[in-house]
């Protein structure tokens, strides 16, 4: 059935007049013959037009759908909406003032262990604590919402979009979220797709950690301080996303591993403060691969960026070929002692800054792309010596490395690059 009952957070109190209020909600909780609740036959029931102040608890399974202007008001505090039991859809439903207690997950629609196979489809979200909240259940589905944060809170104190802690199976597709604290969150939760979904004007689009076998699909992330940020988590298929004017980082990859990056356009990524973020740097990254190793990097594109690409902490053995690096104002950053070679069965990527001929029109360059040297690696270990950038002191330290390159330090090297710009990389 569902309950309606009211919760107590708030502001601290003495034990009595907590267990005073306490008996006050619970006398005023709504029975469900207040709700204007119509049977419409197969477990379906319908909710009228009107505004229903309370929380509220699911715990059989129904397909709850609500009618236009039909609003559910959580008065400030805890959860709006707890499912407790297989087989609970919510639908059409305008969800606003539930809590902001992130620390008792106040969510509008929190969705415990019990309720697997949940359906939670084209609702109207709008407040400060989490979005929809799954906990460890499985198989569940959030499916064409509408989720806002609350701007007049601190970004940090506001709850996550979609949040899915130790869920299995779980499908995230075509939701617009904003103006929360990350978009979508996924904590310990194997085997879920994160699809279609648009995430603007954030902290993170979409954050993973400690997930392994998971999708993220054709989602756009918009003015973020990181689109996609990955992390501890290994064999996720990051394909046919975008990366737009985000801050900080368009993909970071954090101890990724076994993984695969294909056929996604990273594009504006500016630089920016660094917020609460795990990695220090701040220059506006395309990409960031950070202690991540045995990934396939193929098909993308990072455009128009401060950086195209970072690698340091380890990253090696990266597949990374066919991608295309367009206008970014510094093509690669490369922080190792070990040579790198960004090329597979004998084709690289595109670099908008590549000055090489091809004489034998095979669409390969005849000179190896190698984007850093020792000055460039003077320059990020003494920022300063910049101001010295077109000395002869500098042009000398050029001659040499080019007329002696026994002095030349490890890098990265592309020993096929495109003369054209790769096709779309197809899905895996």
């Amino acid at each position: 059935m569902i309950h309606a009952a009211r919760s107590l957070a708030g502001r601290r109190a003495g034990p009595l007049l907590a267990l005073l209020l306490l008996g006050l909600a619970t006398a005023r909780a709504e029975p469900v013959d207040g709700l204007p609740l119509r049977a419409d036959g197969d477990g379906r029931w319908s909710l009228a037009a009107g505004r229903y102040a309370g929380n509220f608890v699911i715990d059989r399974p129904l397909h709850l759908r609500c009618e236009a202007g039909a609003e559910l008001d959580g008065g400030g505090h805890g959860s709006l909406l707890t499912l407790t039991s297989p087989g609970i859809t919510v639908e059409g439903c305008r969800l606003r003032n539930w809590g902001r207690n992130l620390t008792e997950l106040d969510a509008a629609i929190f969705v415990g262990k019990a309720a697997s196979g949940a359906v939670i489809r084209g609702n109207d979200l709008r407040g400060a604590g989490f979005g929809v909240w799954l906990d460890a259940t499985a198989g569940a589905q959030v499916l064409d919402n509408r989720i806002e944060g609350d701007e007049s809170v601190r970004s940090q104190d506001r709850g996550n979009g979609i949040h899915l802690y130790a869920v299995k199976d779980a499908l995230v597709r075509g939701n617009r979220v904003s103006h929360t604290r990350d978009g979508v969150y996924i904590d310990t939760s194997n085997d879920s797709s994160i699809e279609a979904n648009r995430f603007e004007d954030l902290r993170y689009g979409v954050h993973y950690m400690f997930t392994h076998n998971s999708r993220v699909i054709d989602n756009l992330t918009r003015r973020t301080r990181t689109g996609y940020a990955l992390m501890q988590s290994r064999k996720l298929t990051v394909t046919g996303n975008r990366s737009i004017d985000d801050e900080n980082y368009g993909i970071l990859m954090n101890y990724i591993t076994y993984s695969t990056l294909a056929g996604n356009r990273v594009e504006g990524v500016r630089s920016g403060s660094t917020g609460d973020a795990m990695i220090s740097g701040a220059e506006g990254k395309a990409l960031f691969i950070y202690n991540s190793l045995f990934n396939r990097i193929e098909g993308n594109s990072f455009a128009d960026s401060a950086l195209g690409i970072h690698l340091t902490a380890g990253s090696e053995d990266n597949r990374i070929a066919g991608n295309a690096f367009i206008g970014n104002r510094q093509q690669v950053k490369y922080v190792a002692s070990r040579e790198q070679e960004w090329s597979a069965d004998g084709r690289g990527n595109y670099w908008s800054d590549y000055l090489g001929w091809d004489r034998d029109d095979d669409g390969l360059g005849d000179a190896a792309y190698e984007p850093n040297d020792n000055v460039d690696r003077l320059i990020w270990l003494y920022p300063q010596v910049r101001l010295l950038l077109n000395s002869p002191s500098i042009e000398l330290l050029r001659w040499v490395q080019r007329a002696f390159p026994v002095v030349r330090s490890p890098g990265v090297r592309d020993s096929h690059p495109l003369m054209r710009m790769p096709a779309a990389e197809p899905r895996p």
